[in-house]
């Protein structure tokens, strides 16, 4: 039988309709798109066999730049919490930065600070323990003291070691003075001056026959020595908080690994033979 002419109608503006592209499914591009890439393709110049390599690269990195640039829109919530807290340090340690400049808020009090800062200095201390050792008579004191001398030397190598690992600059971004690069204390986390106040504290604690008062006296003088740093735009508030749990751990180091007093009396017998020698 001939088919009814109505249907075929029917059928043919019924394809007709579905082929267009607003109809076509969005998972299954059009056919001429495959032909529209190969004349795209076609259209691109080519490159130049004799173009030096170093051209090609810097289009391949300006290729590469967008993709690079563009914002993650769906960070992690580790992320948000972590740039949060980076966020709250800088800003208060900004805040707790007084004493930065003499025209500061606490500018007047700069070089009473700025003295409270030199108590905690590594050099300060080296140069205290290696007097203190040529003073003393009694092989208790020597042991002590040999011993703080190793554990401030271990606290100077390992703080300048880590903040050169980190590179983390100030709150201020200030140029280290002239006694923190003797003592490699160019950068900001963690707090040298924290550890070691922290250690030495811990260390006298331990080793010294000390009154309440004078306790007392010796933690806040470890805490202040610490702040005193934030307070002259050098360190965050976690370089000092990361400072202070760094000395700590060089002084359960050193209990761990403490020399005995015959030990310390071949030092010294080692360290009196090679002056008198050179002498």
């Amino acid at each position: 039988m001939p088919l009814n002419p109505i249907r075929c109608r029917v059928k043919e503006r019924s394809s007709c309709v579905l082929g267009r592209p607003e109809f076509l499914s969005l998972n299954q591009p059009p056919r001429h798109s495959r032909t529209s890439r190969r004349t795209s393709q076609q259209n691109q110049p080519c490159e130049n066999p004799a173009e030096p390599p170093e051209n090609m690269k810097e289009r391949k990195e300006a290729a590469r730049l967008p993709d690079e640039d563009c914002m993650q829109l769906n960070p992690s919530f580790r992320g948000i919490a972590i740039n949060s807290l980076l966020a709250i340090d800088i800003c208060l340690s900004k805040r707790l930065g007084v004493c930065v400049h003499t025209s500061s808020s606490w500018g007047s009090v700069r070089s009473v600070v700025t003295l409270l800062a030199l108590t905690g200095h590594g050099i300060t201390w080296i140069c205290g323990t290696l007097l203190c050792l040529m003073q003393s008579n009694t092989l208790a004191g020597q042991e002590v003291l040999i011993n703080l001398l190793i554990a401030l030397i271990l606290d100077v190598v390992t703080v300048a070691g880590v903040q050169k690992l980190v590179r983390r600059k100030g709150p201020w971004d200030l140029s280290p003075g002239f006694l923190d690069c003797v003592a490699l204390d160019t950068f900001s986390f963690p707090a040298a001056h924290a550890s070691r106040a922290a250690m030495v504290s811990k260390f006298l604690l331990s080793h010294l026959v000390l009154a309440v008062p004078l306790r007392v006296l010796l933690v806040l003088w470890a805490f202040l020595v610490g702040l005193s740093r934030v307070l002259l735009g050098q360190h965050h508030l976690t370089d000092m908080a990361c400072g202070f749990a760094l000395g700590l751990l060089h002084f359960s180091l050193m209990e761990s690994v403490w020399l005995s007093s015959s030990a310390c009396q071949t030092i010294m017998s080692m360290g009196t033979f090679s002056w008198s020698s050179t002498h």
